[in-house]
């Protein structure tokens, strides 16, 4: 599987998640990040454009130290909901606010993922389908509270206890929810 690429993998992102995905996909890689502002981009965006679009600024922070043999991959993932993106919680009471909005409706991920080497970059985006369960007060209560969210778009994550026992079911790949559509990932750094 580490032959998927000739080039040495770069992962432009300090997601653990993220790390973990391409982990236990087998892929070597080294972590090489630096920070972009998730919250900075323009205004003339459609709501599904805008992961796709910090996945390439994410990319294009790590351009200059690439070797001619490494290639990098940025990754960013935005929750939506009607038409509005829902980040990163700032505090404990924003976190209950997200997910009382997200509790009982079906919401939207995107993963955008851009490739990149010094003389090539490829983008795309994935998109998957979450369908929560209602949430009462004390559950989402409980779950800022033991799992402290407020690195994760949309104050959730599907690999813990939300995603097991309030998530109805999703369209899509799970891995995408995580953070990265590693399926697609993979058939693009075989193609590159």
């Amino acid at each position: 599987m580490n032959d998927i690429t000739r080039r040495k993998i770069v992962l432009a992102s300090q997601s653990p998640r993220r790390r973990d995905l391409l982990q236990a996909a087998g892929l070597s890689f080294e972590i090489r990040a630096n920070p972009v502002d998730e919250e900075d981009y323009p205004a003339t965006l459609t709501v599904d454009e805008v992961a796709e679009y910090l996945a390439i600024q994410k990319a294009n922070a790590v351009r200059d130290t690439l070797t001619r043999e490494e290639i990098a991959i940025g990754a960013d993932s935005v929750v939506i909901l009607k038409d509005k993106i829902y980040g990163k919680p700032g505090d404990h009471a924003e976190a209950v606010a997200i997910l009382q909005a997200l509790s009982g409706q079906m919401h939207r991920v995107i993963t955008g993922v851009c490739l990149l080497t010094l003389d090539k970059m490829v983008s795309f985006s994935a998109e998957s389908k979450v369908f929560f369960h209602p949430l009462t007060d004390e559950e989402i209560d409980f779950y800022i509270t033991r799992y402290q969210p407020f690195d994760k778009a949309g104050a959730y994550a599907i690999q813990e206890w939300i995603g097991l026992c309030k998530i109805a079911r999703i369209e899509g790949t799970y891995t995408n929810i995580m953070g990265l559509p590693v399926d697609r990932v993979v058939e693009e750094l075989e193609k590159f």
